[in-house]
């Protein structure tokens, strides 16, 4: 069997709706490959994600992968000079298109800098207004409400797991791990299958221990080819940077990937996989991940397996559980 690559795309902003979803949508299709599109559904204020400026590890990130660069002017002033335009309004023609093309399509979030700065410690109202705005949103552009989601910048807390659960969500793809696993709850575990990014992002590796662009896709093949072939893996990738910039060293991962065998799917493939095996029942925590200023959500050690036959997992011993108000930094935090 194929070695399964699973190929996320998350889109944040306008301009990477409008100019690079296209682009990977042709990519894509020139090397035959599938990917789920997870897109932003409300307002672009892109600018108001200076103030992470503070954060430790965030200013030398801006300085390797060329914030502005890859963003452009107008995005950054979103939200902070100019007004954040109303994205799935704007750009809704597009992505529908991205869904006629034949390309899976999911919820990646309302507000992406809104979601992706406070929701690791707010509480379940803000959380469910939050939420429950990207549903709408994303219905009102696709006529349906989404199947998936995937937390804008790997941010998520206790809240935010149940609700994907209470929505009847088929699976989410909210944080870094190792595996698919069911995601342990305060007093249960979820049903909503995690397919959490297995492999580092181009953004991650770029500038460091001497890879430059034109190093992006060996560097990425190499981590593929360490992993067992036998687990599927998952590669984040964003509309603005590997749609953009980035895009010929994307290509280049994609041909590699093709020419030695590897079936590069949408993620509802994962999920096909792996609701036919045994998986783990996991805490999910936050963590670190080298490249990533800041804390992330990250798959904790398995409890226990779960078989195919179990048809909702069993709830999780009430000793342990995930604290309700947010999940709670590792201790020592995490590295994955």
């Amino acid at each position: 069997m194929a070695r399964l690559i699973g190929l996320k795309v998350d889109v944040d902003t306008l301009r990477g709706t409008r100019e690079g979803v296209p682009r990977l949508v042709n990519a894509l299709k020139r090397h035959g490959a599938d990917a789920t599109f997870y897109f932003s559904v409300g307002p672009d204020h892109t600018g108001r994600a200076l103030r992470r400026a503070f954060r430790p590890g965030f200013a030398s990130k801006v300085v390797r992968t060329s914030v502005l660069k890859h963003y452009g002017l107008k995005t950054l002033l979103y939200g902070v000079l100019l007004p954040g335009p109303h994205i799935g309004r704007k750009a809704g023609d597009i992505m529908r298109a991205t869904r006629d093309a034949g390309f899976e399509v999911g919820l990646h979030t309302y507000d992406h800098v809104r979601w992706q700065d406070f929701v690791a410690r707010r509480g379940e109202r803000w959380t469910r207004r939050e939420f429950e705005r990207g549903l709408s949103a994303f219905t009102e552009v696709f006529g349906t409400p989404p199947a998936s989601h995937a937390a804008a910048g790997w941010q998520m807390n206790a809240h935010a797991l149940q609700l994907e659960a209470d929505s009847g969500l088929s699976y989410a793809s909210d944080c870094r791990g190792t595996t698919p696993f069911y995601p342990r709850l305060a007093r249960e575990a979820s049903s909503c299958l995690q397919l959490p990014t297995t492999l580092p992002t181009f953004d991650e590796l770029l500038g460091r221990d001497g890879v430059e662009e034109d190093g992006l896709a060996d560097a990425v093949f190499e981590r593929i080819e360490r992993t067992s072939a036998n687990v599927p893996q998952v590669f984040t990738l964003h509309a603005e940077l590997e749609g953009m910039l980035l895009l010929g060293a994307f290509d280049r991962l994609l041909e590699k990937c093709h020419r030695n065998g590897m079936k590069l799917v949408r993620l509802a493939a994962i999920r096909d996989w792996a609701v036919e095996r045994e998986l783990p029942l996991a805490p999910m925590g936050m963590g670190e991940v080298p490249g990533r200023s800041g804390t992330l959500a990250v798959q904790g050690p398995a409890v226990r397996n779960l078989r195919p036959s179990e048809t909702a997992p069993p709830a999780a011993p009430p000793a342990t559980a995930t604290p309700p108000s947010a999940l709670r930094p590792s201790v020592p935090v995490q590295r994955v």
